[in-house]
């Protein structure tokens, strides 16, 4: 099947069962695969890119196309890989334990579509389920590059504050190094859905911390707060600690630094030493936090 731009407008048409207007929280249908609408003629355009923006006003974000091309070399290196495959490990489990047919997962704060694009291939072929994927950002460059990359999955650009889905609508939300809206992601999960958020370790790039934050409290990192956070919205099934060493060569290690917000506010003095120091592999640690829904 040749996957243009009436094949991505068409998915929307095929799940809009799952939307709702972000403006009057009505349900949505696509029109002539032009454009979804709500009951009350609030109208999005899909793009032919195959997203819609959702966004009720301009955003100015700290995320650039350069941080997500970064981000996206990063991940082909397999920086990632080893925290989505036990992602994916996790998911397909719990799509054992109860059953599924069609399982339903959104990436809240998804950025360049990476992470879920990965995991949904993985979980098609483990699981051998209908999955559906969709993706959320409130960066437009990030949806953008995304919707380039992975055809199959609904991307929309959208706020967590105020996300464009009905309630109880997906099986798993992911939540990874973003942050979080624990309110609406409570509305949007089913009630025996999953919410997997992941947080640094204290050692993640130790590397660049040490440097980029010498002589500041900063340089020891906690995690203890969100987890703590999380806890009070969500009952802890699992806190998977990962840790890991990565490879890395010089011009990857550039891209890692453009990539994290570590990296944010510090000077090119600071990054040049970084740089400058022959690090041939980075210390990547990850708490991955599996909860369920809380009564309210």
């Amino acid at each position: 099947m040749i996957k243009d731009s009436t094949y991505r407008k068409a998915k929307f048409a095929e799940n809009h069962q799952f939307f709702i207007c972000p403006i009057c929280k009505s349900g949505m249908n696509v029109y002539e695969l032009k454009d979804i609408v709500c009951t009350q003629g609030h109208s999005f355009n899909i793009a032919r890119k195959g997203y819609v923006n959702f966004l009720l006003k301009p955003v100015k974000t700290d995320y650039d196309d350069d941080m997500f091309h970064s981000r996206n070399l990063v991940y082909a290196s397999g920086f990632f890989d080893p925290l989505l495959e036990s992602i994916s490990d996790s998911i397909a489990k719990r799509i054992g334990e109860r059953d599924l047919n069609k399982v339903s997962i959104l990436d809240a704060g998804c950025g360049d579509g990476s992470h879920i694009g990965h995991i949904t291939g993985n979980l098609a072929d483990k699981a051998n389920k209908d999955i559906k994927g969709f993706g959320v950002d409130i960066s437009k460059e990030g949806i953008l590059l995304a919707s380039k990359n992975y055809y199959d999955i609904l991307w929309c650009v959208a706020d967590l504050a105020n996300l464009p889905f009905l309630s109880g609508g997906f099986d798993a939300i992911l939540n990874i190094l973003s942050p979080a809206n624990y309110h609406e992601f409570h509305r949007v999960l089913k009630d025996d859905g999953i919410l997997i958020k992941v947080v640094p370790g204290s050692s993640y790039l130790k590397e660049l911390r040490n440097i980029f934050y010498e002589g500041t409290d900063k340089v020891d990192y906690s995690n203890q707060e969100i987890i703590e956070h999380y806890s009070n919205k969500f009952k802890i099934l699992d806190i998977i600690q990962l840790k890991y060493d990565h490879k890395v060569d010089k011009e990857q290690l550039i891209h890692l630094i453009g990539m994290t917000p570590l990296s944010w506010g510090i000077t090119h003095d600071k990054i040049k030493r970084v740089v400058d120091m022959n690090i041939d592999a980075v210390s990547v640690e990850f708490s991955i936090i599996i909860g369920e829904k809380r009564k309210l």
